[in-house]
């Protein structure tokens, strides 16, 4: 299968765009095998409000 580096360029960095943008706490990872993007990897976070900051607001 012959591979289109501008295509697949475009889609990975939209695809990094969208985890991004939905992401409000965490980590996006950009896997690279031989020069290409292979795998992209997100882990959400959520963060809890602590009982000490409810008692200050």
């Amino acid at each position: 299968m012959p591979h289109n580096n501008t295509q697949s360029s475009s889609d990975w960095l939209e695809l990094v765009r969208q985890k991004v943008q939905s992401l409000r706490f965490g980590v996006v990872q950009i896997v690279v095998h031989d020069s290409r993007v292979t795998q992209i990897e997100r882990t959400e976070k959520t963060r809890l409000q602590s009982a000490q900051d409810g008692l200050e607001s």
